[in-house]
């Protein structure tokens, strides 16, 4: 817990380690979030779970009876048709509708810019109501494409806990949790800016009652089909121009998701319910810099694939790169890793690994990555460095990561080096940067540099 003497907006948090470099012991550890979330008068609808959807449905009079039928009818039309409109929900009466009209939303977050990288990549900047109407936030979140998947990178909060020296957005301030609405929001966004649900609806049978005013809210002609089309009827992956654009999501965008574990829990299984987003766990990662004590409470309670911030192979390298590493050291976490529900070969933990330029990239440190996570079924994930303005640190050289990456290949992991996407936009692994925090005319320039050295 922060102290009582702790400046605003930062946690003091304490730690036995009393290494010689100084600065970096003093830097805090976490940071405080600054605001909350100041709920609508006319909440949207996106993100609820079937029970919150449930309570709000008696909340404008639904009989008991029909909240089930019913929250499964708008579960359809949310996250199999993606409508946007309460007019389109064609399976509910007119009543119902004009109900739901007047007391929700269907609100997604709002678009403030949309950046197309030269390799495909988008970033969408997203803007959250503030605590105040008149301070917004900005959160980003990134679609990076591929022949064989769709992978779409979302935030947990805006700005971040941490602190680690190597990631742009840990520059920022953490301003306040997601929401799980805002969290699934910005997978329902993602779909209605890549045309998905249209490519989805063109699979998908028609719903008994659609294209026709329904009558009556007493529930009798309104029966749910047996089984509901869902988002699953489109493939994930192949399929040329028939497959789903989003079949992987990734907790690797603007914060730290176990620290605000309970919203992203109850997104995810928004994201993971088999009768609408349809994602299988098994192409969700969550990625964590190593809150430990969340860690196997993610495995039983979420179920995901797991990814840790790894970066550096002792203690006291890691407590700079990674100043957690000072709350959790590498023992605990790679503990809580061995610990980790269904840990097995078919579901193995993604090890981060940052390649930076004299710092955590010789032989001797790869050697030194197969010893720490021997017995644990992994991939060693190694990422070039993403240049940021105002960075000191450098990417390896490329033959440095090549011999890095076959020092652990041999040892038996795979250690695939992730090519860098969006780097003109700042949308690569570690840029994610809100742009209340605006960049100067300097670093702008710096910025243009580095995108036609690309």
């Amino acid at each position: 817990m922060p102290g009582s003497d702790a400046p605003f907006g930062l946690i003091m948090t304490t730690s036995a380690d009393t290494g010689s470099d100084t600065a970096t012991m003093a830097a805090p550890i976490e940071k405080r979030p600054l605001e909350r979330y100041v709920e609508p008068a006319k909440p949207s609808l996106v993100g609820l779970s079937r029970s919150v959807l449930a309570e709000a449905l008696g909340g404008i009079g639904v009989p008991d009876r029909q909240r089930r039928m019913r929250v499964q009818q708008i579960w359809h039309w949310l996250y199999v048709r993606g409508v946007q409109d309460f007019d389109a929900m064609t399976t509910l009466s007119k009543e119902l509708r004009a109900d739901l009209d007047r007391h929700f939303t269907l609100a997604r977050p709002e678009i403030v810019a949309e950046q197309v990288s030269v390799d495909g990549t988008r970033k969408w900047l997203l803007r959250l109501p503030g605590e105040t109407a008149d301070r917004p936030h900005d959160v980003e979140c990134v679609y990076i494409p591929e022949t064989d998947r769709g992978t779409l990178c979302i935030s947990s909060q805006v700005g971040c806990t941490l602190n680690c020296s190597f990631c742009h957005t840990g520059t920022q301030r953490l301003v306040r949790n997601l929401t799980p609405g805002e969290i699934v929001g910005q997978v329902v966004l993602a779909r209605d800016r890549l045309s998905d649900w249209q490519r989805a609806a063109e699979l998908l049978p028609p719903l008994e009652g659609e294209g026709r005013t329904a009558e009556g809210d007493s529930g009798r002609g309104h029966r749910t089909p047996t089984r509901t089309a869902s988002a699953s009827d489109l493939p994930l992956a192949g399929g040329g121009e028939r497959r789903r654009l989003v079949s992987n999501v990734v907790m690797m965008g603007m914060g730290e998701p176990l620290y605000n574990f309970e919203a992203v829990r109850d997104a995810l299984a928004v994201i993971a319910d088999g009768d609408g987003l349809s994602l299988s766990k098994r192409r969700i990662t969550l990625s964590t810099s190593g809150v430990v004590p969340n860690i196997v409470r993610a495995g039983t309670e979420i179920g995901s694939m797991l990814a840790i911030s790894l970066h550096a192979v002792t203690d006291e390298l890691r407590n700079k790169l990674v100043p957690l590493n000072r709350k959790y050291p590498l023992r605990e976490l790679l503990e809580a890793c061995r610990n980790y529900p269904g840990l097995s070969n078919a579901r193995r933990i993604t090890f981060e690994y940052v390649m930076l330029k004299g710092v955590n990239d010789s032989l001797a440190d790869a050697r030194a990555l197969v010893r720490l996570i021997k017995g644990i079924p992994a991939k060693i994930n190694l990422i070039p460095f993403n240049p940021w303005p105002g960075t000191t640190y450098e990417c390896s050289d490329w033959e440095q990561i090549e011999k890095f990456s076959e020092i652990v290949f041999d040892a038996g992991y795979a250690s695939p080096v992730r090519t860098p996407r969006g780097r003109d936009i700042l949308a690569a692994c570690g840029q994610l940067k809100s742009a209340t925090e605006k960049l100067s005319a300097r670093e702008r320039l710096a910025l243009r540099a580095m995108a036609m050295t690309d």
